[in-house]
């Protein structure tokens, strides 16, 4: 009986009997597209950062069976079951050391397209202004569409899994779009090309545009840094390590722009504080934008810092995941880790003001405001329970909350329409988007337009006349509705438009729309 057991484990141990080799593997079929440090070359990053929620049989399956519109060839026919496990679960491994992503490595990837010319206007004939981008990740790619017609003016590839709202400069010709694993491109509409675009990190949460359109900000899950681009060649003006008052590393949840205040704000994911790095070279602490009074114990918000890209540290009780602001920018609004309530950071003070009792993970990254009775109000999502949470923005009193058919993901409204659109992102009724009125805060119409398929996010046209739905499945569509009648107009077939992005809308800050 020992000397089988023995024998057993004398087999167990032997390479002829061992299962297959992830690391090997990966070397021989990946490393050529996606590097041996699994950080992305011509192909992604391979990293759980990266990949997100793309993990287990899913991440199997795209192994074995390649990736529709993209160079991703499959493998079932050159490895078997058990190798492309193998595999899969090494690139679900996180790395070993945190690596690292200084200004040269982003400088080595910057690719300006050569055969880029600036065009002197549009060369179409639709309004700039109009114009509506759809982010379509089905296959990674971007669609143009004339707000007026519709028509799709180009359809252009993006980098690998766009995260984050795309940004546009002040005048509304580029756009930036920032993928997961930190590449950003430039896009001239105007001419309906690509300008070039950079690695700016190896896992990035969003993009902000500064107030004047100079610099553009990406926010970093890995490394712990926000990298400040020029938004003119996409060269690098500064990273910057983000490391707490307790000398702890953080990744950075969110930045956003505050133009009143000519600043970039970001949320922090691992420290109890938020910053506020300038924009302006005047914007410095102790400029009106960066103002602030000096309560008992408040003088340590401000950093030691003047000029462009000074940064101030405000304190706050728990890390903040995502926020929104009041439209005159003096108010942060977040939502902790726990997502148990929202608090309210004033930042004229530098500390937080109010709590808002807000169970069910609030998604205030998805908040909107508008007037209502004479005074504005906020509306917020909830991701684990089917309800809309309405706040006084004087008060911070909770004014309502409205019962829905499950958690939504998206808000969307705009000045011109006396309806917030709602959906019902996640469980059964993930078909479903609700219309409901601004001043009786009621549902007026429960939509399902493609009975089965999850409906999400909407877009506004210019003068908030349409609204755009999608379909968000890889046979998804863009669904026009007339923004009045609630009647459909016509729909657009897109792989998986998980986004919808209007120049005006975004530019002008148009209540009702996301930062």
């Amino acid at each position: 009986m020992i000397r089988h057991i023995v024998f057993s484990s004398l087999l167990a141990a032997t390479p002829a009997f061992a299962g297959p080799d992830g690391t090997a593997i990966f070397a021989d079929h990946c490393s050529s597209c996606h590097a041996e440090t699994r950080l992305g070359g011509t192909g992604p990053a391979l990293i759980p950062e990266a990949l997100g929620r793309i993990k287990g049989e899913a991440l199997a399956g795209i192994i074995a069976n390649g990736r529709v519109a993209t160079q991703m060839p499959a493998f079932a026919g050159d490895l078997t079951v058990e190798e492309i496990a193998a595999v899969a679960a090494y690139i679900a491994e996180p790395l070993p050391e945190a690596p690292s992503w200084t200004t040269a490595d982003i400088e080595a990837t910057r690719d300006l397209k050569t055969n880029y010319i600036p065009a002197e206007k549009p060369v179409f004939a639709a309004d700039p202004m109009n114009i509506t981008l759809v982010v379509e990740t089905g296959d990674h790619h971007v669609s143009v569409l004339d707000g007026d017609t519709f028509d799709v003016l180009d359809r252009f590839a993006t980098p690998f899994a766009v995260h984050g709202g795309p940004k546009f400069s002040p005048d509304g010709r580029f756009v930036f779009i920032m993928s997961r694993d930190g590449w950003v491109q430039k896009y001239d509409i105007w001419s309906l090309a690509e300008v070039g675009r950079v690695r700016a990190g190896l896992n990035s949460r969003n993009i902000a545009m500064s107030h004047d359109g100079n610099w553009l900000a990406v926010a970093n899950y890995l490394p712990n840094t926000l990298t400040i681009l020029s938004t003119a060649d996409l060269s690098v003006a500064k990273v910057i390590d983000i490391i707490g008052r307790d000398g702890g590393p953080s990744r950075v949840s969110a930045v956003y722009q505050a133009p009143d205040r000519k600043s970039f704000v970001l949320a922090l994911k691992d420290v109890p504080e938020v910053w506020e790095v300038a924009t302006d070279p005047e914007a410095g602490p102790y400029h009106e934008g960066f103002v602030h009074s000096f309560e008992k114990g408040m003088e340590e918000s401000l950093a030691a810092e003047e000029g462009l890209f000074a940064r101030r540290r405000i304190m706050v009780e728990a890390p903040i995941d995502d926020f929104f602001f009041s439209p005159n920018y003096q108010n942060l609004i977040g939502t902790n880790r726990e997502g148990d309530k929202g608090v309210v950071v004033n930042l004229i003070v530098g500390r937080e003001i109010a709590e808002l009792p807000l169970p069910g993970m609030p998604h205030l990254g998805s908040g909107i405001s508008w007037m209502r009775d004479g005074r504005r109000v906020m509306a917020t999502p909830h991701l684990r329970e089917g309800m809309l949470s309405v706040i006084d923005m004087q008060s911070w009193n909770v004014v309502t909350t409205i019962p829905t058919n499950g958690p939504g993901f998206f808000l969307r409204s705009h000045e011109n329409s006396p309806y917030v659109w709602a959906d019902v992102f996640f469980g059964p009724h993930k078909d479903e988007m609700h219309v409901i009125d601004k001043k009786t805060l009621k549902i007026v119409k429960t939509l399902n337009p493609s009975p089965g398929k999850t409906v999400a996010h909407v877009e506004f046209t210019r003068d908030g006349s349409k609204a755009l739905v999608s379909v968000w499945e890889d046979d998804g569509a863009v669904i026009v509705y007339d923004a009045a009648t609630l009647e459909e107009i016509t729909r657009l077939p897109m792989k998986k438009p998980s986004g919808k992005y209007n120049v005006w809308n975004k530019i002008h800050f148009e209540e009702g729309t996301s930062h």
